[in-house]
């Protein structure tokens, strides 16, 4: 789940400045489970610029933007809408955005609406928590299914730091510190001895941008 917050809305307006007639896209899947870009917030979204004098000619949800084949088909659905517009104000990640750019074939401005923060998990009670820092080489059978990358704030990789106070981490005090978690892990399970194993240092090559994964012959 790719987490995003709306952008403020003097700065829509600030980056809307030059254009009158806006199309707008949401997303079916993380914006709307966030609450940033699903049915209710493009409604409210399309509201509020008209009152700021904007001239809304569309809007379409694509149940995922940043997939093009998905996109594509809500694009073509709209033509005639989009043909009417002079910018697409988009309403999920950053990912959405450039996707959107990307298949766009009118050449409209494409602006973000939304802020992308983390990609997280989603608790029984709709809470986000950044777990995973997409870091190309997961160590979880490691270190119990916890990411010490991401949950320690130093993202160390043997051990917790001396700044480790009761269990707390140094950098919040209300934070349990990861390491502290692992090792709690390990021990339920019976498997200490995998704290004996010193881990080497991230490769970084591994993380080189932009990367690419192609599966398509």
């Amino acid at each position: 789940m790719v987490i995003t917050e709306q952008k403020p809305f003097e700065k829509l307006i600030a980056s809307l400045k030059a254009y009158s007639k806006i199309f707008l896209i949401g997303c079916g899947e993380c914006a709307t489970t966030c609450k940033t870009g699903g049915e209710p917030e493009i409604a409210q979204l399309k509201a509020k610029l008209e009152q700021a004098g904007k001239i809304v000619v569309g809007s379409c949800i694509p149940q995922a933007p940043c997939v093009a084949a998905q996109l594509k088909t809500e694009l073509a659905k709209n033509i005639s809408a989009l043909r009417q517009a002079e910018a697409i104000l988009v309403m999920a990640c950053g990912l959405g955005t450039q996707s959107v750019k990307d298949n766009d074939r009118l050449h409209l401005a494409v602006l973000p609406g939304c802020n992308t923060l983390f990609g997280a998990v989603v608790d029984s009670q709709g809470n986000f928590y950044e777990k995973c820092s997409m870091c190309a080489d997961c160590v979880l059978d490691i270190t119990a299914g916890i990411c010490p990358i991401t949950l320690c704030p130093k993202g160390l990789l043997n051990g917790p730091c001396g700044g480790m106070d009761k269990g707390k981490c140094e950098v919040d005090k209300e934070r349990d510190c990861a390491w502290v978690l692992i090792y709690k892990e390990l021990e339920k399970s019976k498997k200490m001895e995998t704290l004996k194993e010193i881990q080497p240092a991230k490769d970084a090559k591994k993380t080189v941008k932009p990367r690419k994964l192609i599966l398509a012959k």
